[in-house]
């Protein structure tokens, strides 16, 4: 460990969302947990964290997150679970400009955790295998994984579970109805659909599948069920995850961008391309290279 270079200056890694394509439940375990289909789909728009290696040990969050302590901010917590994992007594310094809205199912948080865990794992050159790395981030957030394994998948299990998937390329507005939606009160509920029959990775269509969490949602969020009803007459639309978020899917860029300036301003967008692969896995590729290809 005494020989990685103590980086002084701070470069940023992109730290990407991601939308549900769909959703599907298909069980509930006995641990309460429940068992999932869902595409996870890369875009090419998110939050950038700033990472230095210090060599005091510490982990600082350089841009405090209002109502959130340190210790609780996922980035932070991602940082400590590796330090104390791989026993490096290195440090970092942690910087997050954030883009994307908390509790909006497009992964903020989760993205942040995975990029830290996958930047520090290559910076203190700890060592550790994908794998390792998904184990760990687990612990963090069931999406966690899925953003250190960095390819748009069809994934099952609690979320866990891997499957390549090829997609055509597609452009999709993601729209914020600018309200909070707790995950846990969602999965609680006893009226939410828990037998949807499994699909097979092979068979996945889009106009074929829905997000079982919707109806539900939208039944208690006004906000939700407005945007959507607002957002289908443009195109296939659907929430993404548990919410709030909502998606439309374009073929062209410029039908995306057009319908974002038409969004009614009591609500926020973006408009993003569908990748294959996140943008942080290229970006670490060039780590060995002496550079960290700091994203724009």
């Amino acid at each position: 460990m005494n020989n990685v270079k103590h980086h002084t200056q701070m470069r940023w890694w992109p730290s990407p969302a991601k939308l549900n394509l769909f959703l599907h439940i298909t069980g509930r375990r006995c641990d309460g947990y429940h068992e999932l289909q869902s595409v996870f789909q890369m875009l090419s728009f998110g939050d950038e964290v700033g990472i230095e290696v210090n060599p005091s040990g510490q982990i600082n969050i350089m841009t405090p997150i209002e109502g959130v302590t340190e210790q609780a901010n996922l980035a932070y917590k991602a940082a400590a679970l590796l330090q104390k994992a791989t026993h490096t007594r290195l440090g970092a310094n942690i910087s997050i400009r954030k883009q994307l809205p908390m509790g909006g199912g497009i992964g903020g948080g989760s993205s942040n955790a995975a990029t830290v865990l996958c930047v520090l794992n290559q910076l203190w050159q700890c060592g550790l295998d994908p794998q390792s790395l998904c184990k760990l981030g687990l612990t963090l957030g069931a999406d966690v994984p899925v953003f250190i394994h960095g390819k748009t998948v069809f994934a099952e299990g609690v979320g866990e579970k891997f499957y390549p998937i090829s997609l055509p390329s597609k452009w999709y507005l993601v729209a914020n109805p600018r309200c909070h939606i707790a995950t846990a009160d969602v999965f609680k509920s006893p009226e939410l659909t828990r037998n949807t029959p499994p699909i097979r990775v092979e068979d996945y269509d889009f106009g074929a599948t829905r997000n079982d969490c919707q109806d539900l949602v939208i039944d208690r969020y006004p906000e939700v069920a407005n945007l959507l009803q607002w957002l289908v007459h443009y195109a296939p639309s659907r929430m993404t995850g548990t919410g709030a978020c909502v998606f439309s899917v374009f073929n062209s860029q410029s039908e995306a961008e057009e319908t974002l300036k038409q969004l009614p301003s009591k609500w926020s967008g973006f408009v993003a391309q569908g990748l294959s692969e996140s943008p942080l896995v290229a970006a670490l590729s060039t780590v060995g290279q002496g550079s960290a290809a700091p994203v724009s």
